[in-house]
Parts: structure tokens; C-alpha cells; sequence
């Protein structure tokens, strides 16, 4: 059962949450804002550095087994340029929820605002995450379902 959750300190929302909370939630964010910071600069270097591969990313339309690091990279390295292209500037992570499946497995569905250059939302994307803390006790993403992406509509 989700029950609701105050809301993170930093610019991130977290609606709804299960399991552990505290500093493990606060270890979740981190890896999620550090994912929007290289998506938006381009950092594929900086994107590799939230995952562990094996991973596997699954969308409606799209499969991919990820084998190395440098896949990762090379991926989100060209990011910048097809959301700038889209006229998106700017994202961050809003938790929808986020449950501990374990102390040491994470699953977690972020809503991923597209933030034009005026900061406004043009639109947004979901995905599932699954984390899972490597030997030194990181979270490393190591699976995205891809929920699919929401055209904002209107003047609101």
C-alpha cells in the first residue's frame, strides 16, 4: 500500500512512497538528479556513472539490453541536442512513488517534466526505475520502463 510523503527539500517532488524512507530515499534523488543534470548538459560520462550492466530498457516500441558502460554513455551523450531540438531546456525528477522492495532494491516511477528555456512545461515523460545497490553500497540503475512521453496541451 502507497501512503503519501511530504515533499523533498530540493526542487524534486516525492508524492508517494513505501519501505525504507529517510536517507535511502534521499540516496534514490540523488541518483535521479544526477541523471537530469548529465541529461541536460550531455554528460554521458556523468549518465554512466548512475547505472550498473547488465541493465535493460523497456519501452513500448523499444528493448535494449545494455552490456557496457560506454552504451550508456554514448546514449545519453547525444540527449542534449534531441530535447534541445525539441525546444526543451530543462528537466527534473518529480517521484510519483518510490518503494523499497528490499534494503538493497529500489523501484520507482518519476515523472519527468520537459522544461522549455523560459522554464515553462511544454510537456513530460514517465518512467519506472529499478536500483539496486552495487558492492560499495551505491544505487545503480539497472532497469527503465518507458511509460512514454505527454505533449502538454492547452494554456495551462
Amino acid at each position: 500500500m502507497r501512503q503519501e510523503m511530504h515533499r523533498a527539500p530540493s526542487h524534486a517532488s516525492v508524492h508517494g512512497r513505501s519501505g525504507l524512507g529517510g536517507a535511502h530515499d534521499a540516496q534514490v534523488l540523488r541518483v535521479l538528479e544526477t541523471l537530469a543534470t548529465a541529461v541536460t548538459t550531455g554528460n554521458g560520462d556523468l549518465a554512466a556513472e548512475c547505472w550498473a550492466v547488465p541493465a535493460l530498457v523497456v519501452g513500448d516500441e523499444h528493448e535494449q539490453a545494455v552490456k557496457t558502460l560506454a552504451e550508456v554513455a554514448e546514449f545519453f551523450a547525444g540527449a542534449r541536442e534531441q530535447y534541445n531540438a525539441q525546444g526543451i531546456g530543462d528537466t527534473r525528477p518529480q517521484i510519483q512513488w518510490l518503494e523499497w522492495i528490499s534494503p538493497h532494491l529500489a523501484l520507482v516511477e518519476v515523472r519527468w517534466p520537459w522544461l522549455d528555456v523560459q522554464g515553462n512545461e511544454a510537456g513530460a515523460e514517465t518512467s519506472t526505475y529499478l536500483l539496486k545497490r552495487d558492492d560499495a553500497g551505491e544505487l545503480k540503475l539497472r532497469m527503465a520502463i518507458m511509460h512514454g512521453a505527454h505533449a502538454r496541451t492547452g494554456n495551462a
